[in-house]
């Protein structure tokens, strides 16, 4: 199948990316664009040429599939320096985006006409990358280089009437008329001469001025080797010649593709793609969600029905009476007054969004609804009285989910007539903020009732992963092996503010002991108590009253109603005693032991959960962690981050630590190599 269109009109050749559904710049798109464009060059009938795309995407950049596989001449950067040999001019006719490869692909052109639907974008570093095809080159000899600076290090696309703005595209035409206007505007160039980027200069004189955006950029972003090697290389557009600092571009690319953080970047870019491929499930469901009820008007509650609101769903949010239904009017307004407050959200938007929501008091209110989310308090006893009352309530076809957090959501099925339509939606806290949703199917959950789940996710813009039924599914499971050993090395001799500190040095935003008193300690206590499960530092904590930032203690003190925590000596007197009692000797951990016993475990469990296939992929865990739990974007998730260190290191180290502590918990799966890789 070609993926080049080429059409003649008159003496223009129009050239047509067609290789569906973003026209990635394969290897094929490749040979087929420089095939078409020395045709041209060779035809004395052509005086010039039209690039445009076949589908709605002009060009969404390279295929990052070919990364790690041997290159294919040409290699992207030859063709555009080829393009550059061209004596006939070039006019880019865009309708969509023009990302990464194809907006460089783009700058190649002696002329850039866009339809207001159009965007321009360099989003290379968003992998760990740069632009490796003269994007840093070309860019600041279009828009100069403190505006190629913003643009590139931060990522984010242009739309066309910024673009226009800025000077990336030169007019704005409508659909109908975007060839006939870059033909008219290709003929002009054939008579005027080309209008090459690699011809022009970076005035000396903007330099200063780059520089300033420069510093101010590396220091806040010091640890991003993508950032210096962006900066480096627009740095070079003053001196170099063009080709030279190409050439220098191509080196700083090549070297940040072979780094683990770039590998890690763009594992987690595929990962998340591959999450919405559930085997035996059809990709769009028959019957769509279009109304929505939600049980409980709490904070996790209020934050579900807002998501959905947001996303123009009406929404019906149900409490068990009207003084309840009062105050979850208030909290959601209260809410939505914040955004408003900060400049996110217009006062316009908060009053259509609280018009998609109606606050209503008894579960009849359920009755017409599509989807019914659950989102009562976690209790067994609770649910079942819920989905006992929904069974009747509720139309036959309305898909039922429950949103908790570790419950089992087959037994919760089991209080229904019709299992089948049962399903485990498991928000994040703040829902209305968090992209991640575990989707929980039981053995009964109808495929149609997992599509229409997934379907209602995305159309809210969560990120939902299927997942099977376990205690604490796939991210709250291996949160309690990082638990267990996050007491356990209290007991023996940590400190919370070490083990906080080893955490964020590895990349979490916030470690787990202040993480724990910023929630409050109690409604971990309460699931543990609820289950028969011990953590004998944590308990005594709260034994003590020490529930966090909420009672002024927890793992450390919040004096007058601070919010960051300080060391507090009564904490370490109470771990002391605590250890005493539980008869362990405790000792000084180095910082590397703090670590592996972290974050080894949860590799551990990862595997667990998928020789037992509670998790389709390891890249699935992964996005739950990336979503839902702030493991840093750069280390890909704890499968990828495993898999880089390897299986038998883990194992041994975990071994070792088993050995050394007594913790027969930290023992190693023995399929642990298998589920590794």
């Amino acid at each position: 199948m070609s993926v080049i269109v080429i059409e003649q009109f008159s003496d223009i050749l129009v050239l047509k990316l067609d290789n569906p559904p973003v026209n990635a710049l394969s290897h094929g798109v490749r040979v087929g664009v420089e095939e078409a464009f020395g045709r041209a060059e060779a035809d004395a009938a052509i005086r010039a040429v039209v690039l445009a795309a076949a589908g709605k995407v002009f060009c969404a950049g390279a295929d990052i599939t070919e990364f790690g596989q041997p290159p294919q001449a040409p290699l992207l950067p030859d063709l555009l320096s080829f393009m550059d040999t061209l004596s006939k001019p070039v006019v880019a006719a865009i309708a969509g985006a023009a990302l990464g490869g194809g907006c460089e692909l783009a700058l190649a052109c002696d002329a850039r006409i866009a339809t207001p639907a159009a965007s321009f974008g360099l989003p290379e570093v968003k992998l760990g990358l740069m632009p490796g095809a003269g994007g840093t080159q070309r860019m600041p000899r279009l828009i100069g280089p403190v505006a190629a600076l913003e643009m590139i290090a931060g990522g984010e696309p242009r739309k066309a009437e910024a673009a226009l703005a800025s000077g990336i595209a030169d007019r704005i035409v409508g659909d109908e008329e975007l060839l006939s206007q870059a033909a008219a505007m290709a003929r002009d160039l054939a008579a005027e001469g080309r209008r090459r980027l690699s011809d022009k200069a970076v005035p000396v004189t903007e330099q200063a001025a780059f520089e300033e955006a420069a510093a101010a950029l590396l220091k806040k972003h010091g640890q991003a080797d993508e950032i210096a090697a962006i900066v480096a290389s627009i740095r070079n557009s003053f001196g170099a010649d063009f080709a030279s600092a190409c050439r220098a571009e191509q080196a700083a690319f090549q070297t940040l593709r072979q780094g683990a953080r770039s590998a890690a970047l763009r594992h987690a870019f595929l990962a998340e793609r591959r999450s919405a491929h559930v085997d035996g499930i059809p990709a769009k469901p028959q019957s769509p969600v279009r109304t929505v009820a939600v049980i409980g008007g709490g904070t996790m509650g209020s934050g579900i029905a807002m998501s959905f609101a947001n996303a123009d769903f009406p929404v019906t949010l149900i409490e068990t009476d009207e003084d309840g239904a009062a105050r979850a009017e208030q909290r959601v307004g209260s809410t939505y007054d914040i955004s408003v407050k900060r400049g996110s959200l217009s006062a316009e938007g908060k009053t259509r969004r609280m018009a998609n929501i109606a606050f209503r008091a008894g579960l009849a209110h359920a009755a017409d609804a599509d989807l019914v989310i659950e989102a009562a308090f976690e209790d067994m006893g609770v649910k079942r009285d819920i989905f006992g009352q929904l069974d009747a309530i509720a139309k036959p076809d309305a898909v039922l989910a429950t949103n908790t957090s570790y419950l089992d959501v087959g037994e919760i099925a089991g209080f229904t007539l019709r299992p089948q339509q049962v399903v485990g939606m498991h928000f994040f806290s703040p829902a209305n903020v968090m992209k991640l949703v575990e989707v929980v199917r039981t053995g009964e959950t109808a495929a149609e009732v997992l599509a229409q789940t997934l379907a209602a996710g995305r159309a809210i813009g969560k990120l939902p992963v299927v997942v099977g039924v376990c205690h604490g599914f796939v991210g709250n499971r291996m949160l309690a092996r990082r638990s267990q050993q996050v007491d356990r090395m209290l007991l023996e001799g940590a400190t919370p503010a070490q083990i906080d500190a080893v955490l964020t040095r590895f990349g979490f935003r916030m470690g787990p002991c202040a993480m724990g008193d910023m929630a409050g300690l109690d409604i971990s206590w309460r699931m543990r108590k609820a289950t028969g499960r011990r953590a004998p530092i944590a308990d005594a904590l709260c034994e003590a009253g020490r529930f966090g930032q909420k009672t002024g203690a927890g793992y450390y003190a919040y004096p007058q109603g601070a919010r960051q925590g300080e060391e507090d000596p009564a904490t370490l007197r109470l771990m002391e005693e605590v250890s005493a009692r539980e008869g362990v000797v405790r000792r000084v951990l180095d910082d590397q032991e703090v670590l592996e016993r972290l974050i080894y475990p949860m590799i551990d469990e990862g595997a667990r959960i998928l020789a037992e296939g509670i998790a389709e992929r390891a890249s699935d865990i992964d996005v739950i962690w990336l979503h839902g739990y702030g493991w840093p974007r750069g280390l890909g998730g704890p499968m990828h981050h495993g898999a880089r260190i390897g299986a038998a290191t883990i194992a041994q180290r975990l071994q070792d630590y088993a050995r050394q502590t007594g913790d027969a918990a930290l023992q190693p799966f023995e399929k642990l190599p298998e589920m590794i890789s």
